[in-house]
């Protein structure tokens, strides 16, 4: 029987719901989008939500409760706080002295039951109802906002009282234990899953911990921009930094050199990634943590947004059996996305694939992934060379850094494989150029390079107060178009609500140019010619540079001129 590391499909499975290669669609779909295996089954339409429920029921030995029509004590909410509640996706339905009952609308891991056990200090048992009636459940009780950061803030202060002193001081080694406990006490547990859970209804990539000399900023990265939040008191920065180091296995008592780890999370019902890295700064720890959401992330390569001729030519490029693709870009262009997404569409039981990542980002079924630890002398250039001691089809190096990687990539496609990589360049042609400089010869480049894709992200506007007006001459001149290209069509932009908190953006969208390798373009690196004029003739068979493609997602009314001036 086939493995399934999942008990509510395992039960799918055994009872006939599914068949084994249905069970195997639910896996493969589970690990691209993130999704429970329950939403995901009810999307297919293999169950109905009532079998959904029913089954997990059974599976953990639980009742299903009808929360629509049942009226919760206001003793038995208090035993659960709004921010566990939203955290955890259960509500409250009964509570004594020792224990509360939560309903919950998918299969309770033991090891978040115990941490919900403790948040709570009473034991838990579970009850079953479904997520929608969960969802308006805690809307209804709890109100729309999340347990205010004021009440909360004001609970970590009056539980910590005491310890401030002494961690503020700095927590020496000697005082480890008393450290230990500050970030392992209810109140910073609770703060910290409320920072997270916050990160993550607000599609924030990134979370910021900053301790500064009077106080202690925390900050999300949302659509590229960074926003702050409630600051804590200052004292609090120790054990909350403590906690984070604590729950991705980081040393606590090591705070003079950097670290890195990794968390994973169940959060408002779906497992999140978070990557976490720590820097020693003058005034204590920053820690800052990548949140990997793929509920968020498409890893499919035809719904990342691809303009649809780009998109064709990429395909019919990254479907051959051997060459070097490389996709370019600053950090924070959706590169990682991108070729994951490449990977996923060509990870079939006929391929064998390997990739080198510093870190690995996503976990994806049926690929190698080997993480880059330089510090220990693992680098990309020594695990590409035992990738062709392991009979590979395709193989992905995280990012080309210098000769010796280039090299071996290159060898890697002249003897029958498909090369996956990136650059850090401004766009597609500076690539060339970049791998010239790096001491490549341009013929060993002309032979092997298939194909170049440059790539931004510019913040979409929000749809829900999405204004158009009529763009001036000034306007036009910036982005190089005449009244007679426009053609009368209108411009947009976000004029700001509370759905995109007052931005005019909600969400982002790829820009895209792709330079095919041609054999104009092959004369042209074996001649050394400069990026320009690679980049020209790139243009004139046809190739759309990230200007242009930015002015399409003007026209169409998805970006702002700002945004496409800015990242072009």
């Amino acid at each position: 029987m086939v493995e399934y590391n999942d008990i509510f499909l395992e039960e799918l499975v055994r009872s006939g719901l599914v068949e084994e290669s249905q069970a195997l669609e639910l896996m493969d779909e589970r690990e691209r989008s993130g999704k429970p295996v329950r939403v995901l089954a009810q999307e297919l339409g293999l169950i109905t939500e009532e079998q959904g429920l029913d089954l997990i029921a059974r599976v953990q030995g639980a009742e299903r409760v009808d929360l629509e029509h049942m009226s919760v004590p206001v003793e038995t909410l208090q035993a659960v706080p709004g921010s566990v509640a939203r955290m955890y996706s259960i509500m409250p339905v009964e509570a004594d002295a020792h224990s509360v009952t939560v309903a919950a609308a998918d299969i309770i891991s033991p090891e978040t039951l115990d941490e919900i056990r403790f948040v709570l200090s009473k034991d838990v048992l579970i009850a079953v109802a479904s997520e929608s009636a969960i969802t308006n459940a805690i809307t209804r009780y709890y109100g729309t906002e999340d347990e205010s950061m004021k009440d909360m803030l004001s609970s970590l202060e009056s539980e910590l009282e005491g310890a401030g002193d002494l961690l503020e001081s700095g927590a020496k080694m000697e005082d480890l234990a008393s450290l230990e406990a500050a970030a392992s006490s209810r109140p910073v547990v609770r703060f910290v899953n409320l920072v997270l859970y916050m990160a993550v209804q607000d599609r924030a990539s990134d979370i910021h911990f900053e301790p500064f000399e009077d106080e202690f900023k925390i900050r999300y990265r949302v659509d590229g921009a960074l926003y702050e939040m409630a600051p804590p008191p200052r004292h609090l920065a120790l054990p909350v930094t403590s906690r984070l180091k604590v729950i991705s296995g980081l040393n606590i008592a090591e705070r003079r050199i950097p670290q890195d780890g990794r968390i994973q999370l169940p959060v408002a019902g779906r497992m999140i990634d978070f990557r976490v890295s720590t820097l020693p700064t003058q005034f204590g720890e920053s820690v800052v943590l990548r949140v990997l959401d793929r509920s968020v992330v498409s890893l499919d390569l035809e719904n990342i947004g691809m303009p649809d001729d780009v998109y064709q030519d990429f395909c019919d490029d990254i479907d051959k059996p051997n060459g070097i693709i490389v996709v370019t870009g600053p950090t924070g262009s959706g590169k990682t996305t991108t070729l994951y997404s490449a990977l996923r569409r060509l990870n079939t039981i006929e391929n064998k694939l390997l990739t080198a990542e510093e870190p690995v980002e996503y976990d994806i079924e049926g690929i190698v992934q080997v993480p880059i630890h330089e510090a220990i002398g693992v680098t990309f250039s020594k695990v590409l060379r035992a990738f062709l001691r392991q009979d590979p089809d395709i193989i992905m190096v995280g990012e080309i850094r210098d000769l010796d990687t280039s090299e071996i990539a290159i060898q890697a496609s002249l003897t029958g494989h498909l090369v996956f990589s990136t650059l850090h360049t401004n766009d597609a042609a500076g690539a060339i150029t970049r791998l010239i400089d790096m001491g490549v010869e341009p013929f060993l480049i002309a032979s092997t390079l298939e194909g170049i894709l440059g790539q931004r992200l510019v913040r979409t506007i929000c749809t829900n107060c999405k204004t158009e007006y009529q763009p001036t001459p000034d306007i036009l001149q910036q982005l190089g178009l005449t009244e007679q290209q426009v053609g009368g069509r209108p411009f947009f932009y976000g004029a700001g609500c509370s759905y995109c908190n007052q931005t005019g953006y909600k969400g982002r969208r790829g820009i895209y140019e792709y330079l095919r390798i041609k054999d104009p373009i092959r004369d042209l690196i074996n001649q050394r010619k400069p990026t320009l004029v690679i980049r020209d003739k790139a243009v004139e068979l046809g190739m759309r540079t990230l200007r242009e493609d930015g002015i399409r997602c003007i026209l169409d009314g998805y970006t702002t001129v700002e945004e496409v001036l800015k990242y072009t």
